[in-house]
C-alpha cells in the first residue's frame, strides 16, 4: 500500500514539473513572438498587447510564395473611389517582384455574376518601391459593378481585395515632422473654412491597423493645429521610436467618429534638430498633370537663372513624364518626382512639400509650369534673394507679381518653347506668388493660391516690378488653354465646367463652362508687349550657330 502511494507522488511530481517546463516554454515562445508589437504601445498611457497571430498570414506567404499563384502573394490593401477614377493601393510580400501595367487588367464584375463582363488595361501604375506605395489607377467602375484587378500570366486570377474608401471623406496622407516629431495629417472632407484655424479640441488623432477595434487604437496626446485640409498632432513615443511602416494614422471627429484612412506616417531621412548650412539657396515646388512637353523648357530657363532644386508633385499625369525627369536627372539637375494622385489638393501638396524641402532649402518658390520667374533689372536670383534677407532676418516671404500672357496671335504652340512664342500681356498684373523661407512658415501650413500664411513676428515684402516679376502664361494657344477644363487642381477653386463662382477671377473673363474655342481666342488678353524674357532667352541660351534652344528636341 506504501509503495503504491510512493509510486502515485513520484508520478505526481513528474507530471508537475513537466507542465511547469511547459508552460515556461510557451511563456518564452509567446513573448518572442508579441514583444515587438508589444514594443510599439508600451510607452502609452493605454498599454496593449498585439496579438501575435497578425501577420502569421504574410509569412506564411513568405515561406511558399515559390509554390503559390501570384493572386495569392500579392494582395489589394485598399481601394480609394473618384468620381472618375479608382486608385488601388496593392501590397506585396519583401522579396515580391513589382507588377507593370502590362501584368494587369482592370475588371469589371455585375453585382449578381462570378464572371467578368469587361476588362480594361489600368490608366496607369506607379513604380513604387516600398510594400505600402505601389498603386493602380483603373477607370470608374459602372454603377453596381464590382471592380478588381486580374493577373494576366496567371491565368486571369483576381487579386483579393481590401476594403474600400469613398474619396469625399478620408484620410490620404502623413508623415512626421522631424522638426518637432509631431505627426502632420492630410485629410479630406473636414470642410473647413480657407485660412481659418479650426478648434484643435474636436478632432483626436487615432494609430493603429483595424479602426474597427477600439482595444488596437492608440490615441494622441494632443492635438495642436487644425487648418482647411491639414491635422497636426503630437505623436507619441512608441510611434516615433517603432518605425512601424504599416501603422496607419487617421483622425477621430467628435459626432462623427473615427474617418477611413490610407496614410502611413512617412518618416523623413533628414533632420533638423541641429542648426546647419542648408545645402540649396532656391528650390522650386510645382504641381503638374500632364504637363510632361513643357518641363524641359521650365526645368533648364530656371536652372539657368539659379533654381538649383525642383520638387515635381505628379497629379495623375498620364504622358511619359517619368521618361521626361529620368533624362533631366540624368543631365544634371536634381528633380525629383513624388506621386500625388490625390485630386483637388494643390494646397496641401504645397505643404507637403514645404516641409520635405525646408531641410536642403534656404527658399521655395511655388511656381506652375506655366509661370516662369523673370528679372528685369541687370540682377541674378541670389542678388534678388541676397539682397532681401540680408539685413531683414524677420522677412520670411517674397510677394513676386504676376503678369498674365494671352496667345499672342498664336494658333499652335510655337517650336522654340512657351517663353519665345507669347509675348503679348495683360498690362496690370492680377495676383502674387510666393517665394518662401520654409523654416518661417506658420505652424499650420495654411496656404491658399501659392500664399502661406508666415509665423508670428515675421513679414513679407512685395518685390519691385522693376526687379523681378513671374511672366504667367496663362492663356496659351486653344489646344493646350482646354486642359484646364479637366479638372481645377485648387482644393477650394470650382473645377471650370461647374456652375460655380462663375464670377471668380480664377476663371477665363468671356468663357463659359463649356471647352469651346472662341473665335477671337488667338488675339484675346493682348494688351502690352513683353519681349524681355524671349529677348534673354534668344540671347543667352540660343546655340549661337544652329539658334536652337537646349529643351528643342
Amino acid at each position: 500500500m506504501k509503495e503504491r502511494r510512493k509510486q502515485r507522488e513520484v508520478l505526481s511530481w513528474s507530471k508537475f514539473f513537466s507542465c511547469t517546463i511547459f508552460v515556461v516554454i510557451s511563456c518564452v515562445l509567446f513573448t518572442g513572438f508579441t514583444f515587438s508589437s508589444f514594443r510599439l504601445f508600451r510607452d502609452n498611457f493605454h498599454p496593449v498587447i498585439v496579438s501575435p497571430w497578425r501577420n502569421s498570414g504574410t509569412e506564411v506567404i513568405k515561406a511558399e510564395k515559390e509554390a503559390s499563384p501570384i493572386t495569392q502573394v500579392i494582395q489589394i490593401q485598399e481601394t480609394v473611389i473618384f468620381p472618375d477614377q479608382v486608385l488601388l493601393f496593392l501590397k506585396y510580400p519583401s522579396s515580391s517582384h513589382l507588377l507593370t501595367k502590362y501584368d494587369l487588367d482592370c475588371t469589371y464584375f455585375p453585382p449578381t455574376s462570378s464572371e467578368p463582363h469587361l476588362k480594361l488595361p489600368p490608366s496607369w501604375i506607379n513604380d513604387g518601391t516600398k510594400s505600402f506605395n505601389q498603386f493602380v489607377r483603373c477607370p470608374t467602375h459602372p454603377r453596381g459593378f464590382n471592380l478588381t484587378l486580374s493577373v494576366k500570366s496567371d491565368g486571369e486570377n483576381s487579386l483579393a481585395l481590401g476594403p474600400a474608401y469613398s474619396w469625399e471623406s478620408l484620410v490620404y496622407e502623413a508623415l512626421i515632422d522631424n522638426l518637432d516629431n509631431t505627426t502632420i495629417v492630410f485629410v479630406k472632407g473636414l470642410n473647413l473654412r480657407p485660412e481659418r484655424i479650426g478648434v484643435p479640441s474636436r478632432y483626436e488623432c487615432v494609430y493603429g491597423w483595424d479602426f474597427k477595434k477600439p482595444k488596437f487604437i492608440l490615441k494622441s496626446e494632443a492635438v495642436l493645429s487644425v487648418a482647411q485640409e491639414i491635422v497636426r498632432c503630437k505623436t507619441p513615443l512608441s510611434v516615433l521610436n517603432s518605425h512601424e511602416k504599416s501603422i496607419k494614422v487617421s483622425i477621430r471627429v467628435k459626432g462623427r467618429g473615427i474617418l477611413n484612412s490610407v496614410a502611413r506616417p512617412d518618416y523623413l531621412l533628414e533632420s533638423s534638430h541641429t542648426i546647419v548650412r542648408k545645402k540649396l539657396q532656391m528650390c522650386v515646388c510645382t504641381m503638374v498633370r500632364n504637363q510632361a512637353r513643357f518641363l524641359r523648357e521650365w526645368i533648364m530657363y530656371h536652372g539657368r537663372i539659379g533654381v538649383q532644386r525642383w520638387f515635381i508633385y505628379d497629379n495623375n499625369s498620364e504622358d511619359p513624364i517619368d521618361e521626361v525627369i529620368s533624362s533631366l536627372y540624368g543631365a544634371g539637375y536634381n528633380v525629383t518626382r513624388h506621386f500625388w494622385p490625390w485630386i483637388k489638393t494643390q494646397e496641401a501638396g504645397f505643404a507637403h512639400c514645404a516641409i520635405r524641402a525646408r531641410d536642403s532649402c534656404d527658399w521655395v518658390g511655388f511656381i506652375d509650369v506655366d509661370e516662369f520667374l523673370h528679372f528685369r533689372a541687370n540682377m541674378g536670383l541670389h542678388n534678388v534673394l541676397r539682397n532681401r534677407t540680408t539685413g531683414f532676418s524677420r522677412i520670411g516671404e517674397l510677394r513676386v507679381h504676376c503678369h498674365s500672357f494671352g496667345p499672342s496671335g498664336l494658333k499652335r504652340v510655337s517650336a522654340q518653347g512657351v517663353a519665345v512664342g507669347y509675348t503679348c500681356r495683360m498690362a496690370n498684373p492680377e495676383r502674387h506668388k510666393s517665394i518662401v523661407r520654409p523654416e518661417l512658415l506658420n505652424s499650420s501650413l495654411i496656404n491658399v493660391v501659392h500664399h502661406f500664411h508666415i509665423q508670428d513676428g515675421y513679414g513679407y515684402v512685395n518685390v519691385d516690378k522693376g526687379v523681378m516679376v513671374i511672366n504667367h502664361y496663362k492663356y496659351q494657344v486653344w489646344e493646350v488653354f482646354k486642359e484646364k477644363f479637366y479638372r481645377r487642381v485648387a482644393t477650394f477653386v470650382a473645377d471650370w465646367r461647374n456652375q460655380e463662382n462663375v464670377g471668380s477671377k480664377d476663371r477665363t473673363p468671356g468663357l463659359g463652362t463649356r471647352p469651346v474655342e472662341p473665335p477671337d481666342w488667338s488675339s484675346r488678353f493682348c494688351e502690352v508687349t513683353d519681349t524681355g524674357i524671349r529677348d534673354f532667352i534668344l540671347r543667352v541660351l540660343a546655340d549661337p550657330y544652329t539658334k536652337r534652344l537646349p529643351w528643342q528636341d
